[in-house]
């Protein structure tokens, strides 16, 4: 039997929810899953293609709302 995977919400969520995901970090995948529906299905990629992803979030301008 696999461990528990130990889910991480963003701290920019609120307890309403809203439109958060929330991710489960393995030493071979990252899994990501809708907090508004956690028994739903989970994407499931790769270390290097999470740390992309977030690399080029972090570079995007948000729009003001």
């Amino acid at each position: 039997m696999s461990a528990a995977l130990h889910w991480l919400k963003s701290s920019y969520s609120t307890e309403q929810g809203g439109n958060c995901i929330e991710i489960a970090i393995q030493s071979t995948a990252v899994r990501i899953r809708d907090s508004k529906a956690p028994e739903g299905p989970t994407l499931i990629v790769g270390p290097h293609t999470w740390a992309d992803f977030t690399a080029f979030a972090r570079e995007q301008q948000c729009p003001q709302h």
